[in-house]
């Protein structure tokens, strides 16, 4: 079930809003938690099981890290746990084909080394839960998300800044809670513990929500998703084949995509949070107006940057430790950011590629930057950004690098069948003119404009301004559902994460 889909909108959200409206406070955590299971559950209901298996595990782990702060043996226990949930099931099929070519290649071995899958007894009822029919182990969607939470949570009990949670079902609701379970951002426990245990939700907050999740739908809906369309359309061009004016149409493409779809998706999570009572933190800051890579990444998935800053680059020495320190401390969190985002030698590529870069800024080079005219600041942002997508997107490193011998102009490609013009229709020149204007705060700005010019004018310019908003939302909502409702393009991003 996606927040983009008719049945989330239509059905399971009115329904959980009304529950959370009527019930006693009481029982609202165990309502919100039971419609968060049903939610993670939908389409595969074993998957659950890995969620409640974390839950379970961390909520003991943290009482036992609350007793025992100043010992070793109960940290290193959580980071066994947590880590190898996302070794089993996200890593581990990589790691092995990795070996064995590897093993391969070197002449040790003549066969592929067993997959997780080739272990595990055929006729076992577990199997065709844990594995897909070509043997891959199932992936649990958000898996990297909700582990984080948990992790953070009890690395945060050993460190005093937050009690122990004594209740499962509460600590459970914070890890499942629907909104930010499969997409994001990540939040820290601490942020939230006030309000799982008591919250209200206000009249201007329940409407805050409803003007935010409106807005991040249509970002998903009418801009991301009519982007996508094309850059797949694109990247699925054999690459060869494939001349410079549609590359670099495609990368542009998929720029506008992937900030619109994840930043859509965390203003749904951050509106639906708001009609339920939870606050949780922005995650994107207007990432592409950004004049550095370091800047950059204090914009682009604030709760994952933040994340990595907290729990492992400043307890690896930060830059508290000399120049050479520091940058291998940054390459390091970078590269495992990178596979964070999935298990491919291009991700890794893509964290390590965006590290080098910020020990290029920090040695200097963003001083010379600073002295540029601020259009060459973006540029050479977008530019780093882009190429670096570039790797994100495809699957494979010498794909990527023969994409990028496209954009460098390296190679004709076949531009007689493959011309960027024929992607070029209405929807998405409107999304590619609407797209650069909603990745700035240029609205923003004309909206606190507009309501200053008319702050002590007549009622009825405000009610005017009101109606107008009102209005926009209202076509914004109409629009997306009815995409939604055409059952048209509509890919889901994070499954691989």
């Amino acid at each position: 079930m996606l927040f983009s889909s008719t049945l989330f909108l239509f059905l399971f959200l009115p329904i959980i809003l009304l529950g959370n409206t009527l019930l006693p406070s009481r029982v609202r955590n165990a309502w919100l938690l039971l419609g968060s299971l049903v939610f993670y559950g939908w389409g595969e209901p074993f998957v659950v099981s890995v969620m409640l298996l974390s839950v379970l595990a961390n909520w003991g782990l943290g009482l036992w890290i609350a007793q025992r702060r100043t010992e070793r043996i109960p940290l290193l226990a959580t980071l066994a746990f947590n880590l190898g949930m996302l070794v089993v099931f996200k890593y581990s099929d990589w790691i092995v084909f990795t070996a064995s070519d590897l093993l391969m290649r070197l002449g040790v071995r003549d066969w592929p080394l067993p997959l997780l899958s080739d272990l595990w007894p055929s006729d076992s009822i577990l199997h065709p839960m844990l594995f897909e029919p070509n043997q891959r182990t199932r992936l649990p969607i958000g898996i990297s998300f909700f582990t984080f939470q948990a992790m953070s949570y009890v690395i945060d009990v050993r460190r005093g800044e937050v009690a122990p949670q004594r209740n499962p079902f509460d600590l459970a609701l914070y890890i499942s809670l629907f909104p930010q379970l499969i997409a994001g951002p990540i939040v820290r426990y601490v942020d939230v513990a006030q309000e799982i245990s008591k919250r209200t939700v206000t009249v201007d907050g329940f409407a805050y929500g409803i003007r935010r999740f409106v807005l991040g739908l249509g970002k998903k809906m009418l801009i991301a998703n009519t982007a996508a369309e094309c850059a797949d359309a694109i990247f699925a061009i054999p690459v060869h084949d494939l001349p410079p004016g549609a590359a670099w149409l495609g990368i542009f493409c998929y720029t506008i995509q992937i900030y619109f779809d994840f930043s859509g998706y965390s203003d749904m999570a951050i509106g639906l949070g708001h009609m339920l009572g939870f606050r949780f933190l922005e995650n994107f800051q207007y990432p592409y107006i950004a004049r550095s890579i370091t800047e950059f990444w204090r914009r682009w998935h604030i709760s994952l940057s933040t994340w990595f800053r907290d729990y492992l680059y400043i307890p690896l020495g930060g830059n508290r430790a000399g120049k050479l320190r520091t940058y291998a401390n940054l390459i390091l969190v970078f590269a495992l950011c990178g596979l964070w985002h999935g298990a491919s030698f291009s991700f890794l590529a893509w964290g390590l590629f965006h590290g080098m870069f910020l020990v290029v800024e920090r040695s200097g080079v963003r001083t010379v930057l600073e002295r540029l005219p601020r259009p060459f600041q973006h540029l050479y942002v977008l530019l780093v950004v882009m190429i670096g997508w570039v790797f994100f997107r495809v699957g494979d490193i010498g794909h990527a690098f023969a994409y990028l011998q496209a954009m460098a102009f390296l190679s004709e490609g076949k531009p007689e069948i493959w011309y960027a013009a024929q992607w070029l229709q209405q929807p998405l020149v409107a999304a590619l003119v609407i797209a650069p204007i909603a990745a700035t705060p240029v609205l923003p700005w004309l909206e606190a404009r507009l309501r200053t010019r008319l702050d002590g004018d007549s009622i009825a310019s405000s009610v005017t301004l009101r109606v107008l908003g009102i209005s926009a939302l209202f076509a914004i909502l109409l629009l997306s559902t009815l995409r939604m409702a055409a059952g048209t393009y509509n890919p889901f991003i994070y499954f691989r994460f």
